[in-house]
């Protein structure tokens, strides 16, 4: 029997079908994901390093999708950019986080997006000890407010009397309106907060 022209499998399909699979709501495994691909495990170990390489591999794929663009400007245009990306992703990807969140970044796109973040931070000013755990609270600002798109539309709903909690809920917006409120006023506020931590490095 003659050899397909196309291979079955490539690191870009299990990615996105790895991808497709935990969207869905589906339990995420090897086994599973070699079910949806119509294929054996073993086939899957044949292109990629077990679970954690599946999963880094669908790392890659968001990032190549939502990062790659390589923004211009200064450092401010720079994490602007980065955050309502990564927000994006999240937001898009919410069944993805657990499994990204609690393995090692490796895959090159990923890696490309923190050094062009890096180095934005270092051409500003931010010393060499600082810039890693300044892209750390980035990380978790954006990881946040991507989680935040999913939550309802009443995320309070007091029962009992309150002060201002009560009034205010009903004058502030809800839903994707609210979350992209809260997201550009704190994003702002991230960005003064740097500034003025900038502005402080310098006086030192």
């Amino acid at each position: 029997m003659a050899r397909p022209r196309v291979p079955l499998l490539s690191t870009e399909r299990i990615a996105d079908a790895a991808i497709e699979l935990v969207d869905s709501g589906q339990a995420f495994g090897v086994n599973a994901l070699a079910r949806r691909l119509g294929v054996t495990p073993s086939s899957l170990y044949n292109h990629v390093d077990g679970r954690d390489g599946i999963i880094e591999l669908m790392r890659g794929r968001l990032g190549e999708s939502y990062l790659a663009e390589a923004p211009s400007g200064d450092w401010v245009d720079v994490v602007t950019h980065t955050m309502r990306a990564s927000r994006r992703m999240y937001a898009e990807h919410p069944s993805i986080v657990p499994l990204l969140v609690g393995k090692t970044i490796t895959h090159p796109a990923v890696i490309a997006s923190y050094d062009r973040l890096a180095t934005a931070l270092l051409g500003a000013g931010f010393p060499d000890d600082e810039v890693i755990t300044v892209i750390a609270i980035l990380d978790s600002f954006a990881l946040g407010f991507g989680l935040d798109l999913a939550s309802p539309d009443d995320i309070w709903r007091p029962e009992t009397p309150t002060t201002s909690l009560g009034r205010l809920l009903e004058v502030t917006a809800k839903g994707r309106e609210r979350s992209d409120q809260v997201f550009e006023i704190g994003l702002e506020l991230l960005l003064d907060a740097l500034r003025l931590r900038l502005g402080r490095l310098d006086l030192d």
